[in-house]
This record gives C-alpha cells, structure tokens and sequence, in this order.
C-alpha cells in the first residue's frame, strides 16, 4: 500500500507559516502535476475557524489565479492549518510564495467574498471576509518560509 505522503511529515518540529513542495506526480503520459503543502497555522496548536477558513479559500482561489497558470485545486486540510495547491507542472515553491503574497495583499482590500451564495457554494452561510482578512494579514505579517523548520 503506498503511504500519504503527508502522514509522513513530523507536524511536532515544523514552523508554520511555511510552504513546502510536497510532491511532483508523473502521468502516464508524461504530464507532471505538483502539490504543496501551504501552511499558515502551527499544527496542533492552532486551527483556522471554519467561516474565515471557507472565505480565505474562495478567496485565495481567484487570486491565486490571476498570478499562477495551471492551478488544478486550492484544497483546505482536513486539520484546518492550511491548503494543498495542486498545479500542472514541475513548479516552485518561491513561484508560489510569490504568488500568494500578492493573492494575501488583495484579500485585504477584498469588499466581497466571490461565489458567496447558494448556487455556486454549498455552504454560502459559512462564509467570513473579516476572518478571511485577519488570517492573512496574520499570514503576511509573520511572513512564510520555504523551510518548514522555519528560517526564513
């Protein structure tokens, strides 16, 4: 049986906020698609509350858009300290690091959470820009690291 990759990983001795490339997976046909592991929270010790953990998704994932090509999914973790990226490609983390610096400063000046209603989320009640805002501001101040055990 193969092993999750992220069950792999000693969440006691990493240094949230971090960004760490998990994975590159090769398809049959040669195609690559790279996973990351975007940690804003310090696992075991903080979560994200479900409302402004949904808004920073839907959030992060039209702003993530407009500076990255190839985004396959922007994923919450199960845990609710951070995101799983899956992108075409062999891609870098900094690439991404830049990226979602910018996407974090254009949540800040968000008025609005996109897809925020009953026909495009099925779960629109559950929606928070003020907590969307004040995680990445938390994110951006501490500032993320490509090394997970935290220098930056």
């Amino acid at each position: 049986m193969e092993k999750v990759e992220s069950f792999e990983l000693d969440h006691r001795i990493v240094k949230a906020p971090y960004i760490r490339k998990c994975c590159v997976l090769s398809g049959e046909k040669g195609d690559k698609v790279t996973k990351f592991d975007i940690r804003f929270l310090q696992p075991n010790k903080e979560a994200f509350g479900t409302a402004a953990m949904h808004g920073l998704e839907h959030l992060l994932a039209n702003f993530l858009r407009e500076s990255l090509t190839g985004i396959i999914d922007l994923s919450p973790m199960g845990c609710r300290t951070g995101f799983y990226l899956s992108i075409w490609g062999d891609r870098e983390a900094l690439e991404i690091k830049k990226a979602l610096e910018e996407a974090l400063k254009k949540v800040l000046e968000a008025t609005e959470i996109p897809a925020a209603n009953e026909i495009q989320c099925g779960n629109y009640r559950d929606l928070s820009l003020f907590g969307a805002k004040e995680y990445a501001k938390e994110a951006l101040n501490k500032g993320f690291s490509l090394n997970i055990y935290g220098d930056k």
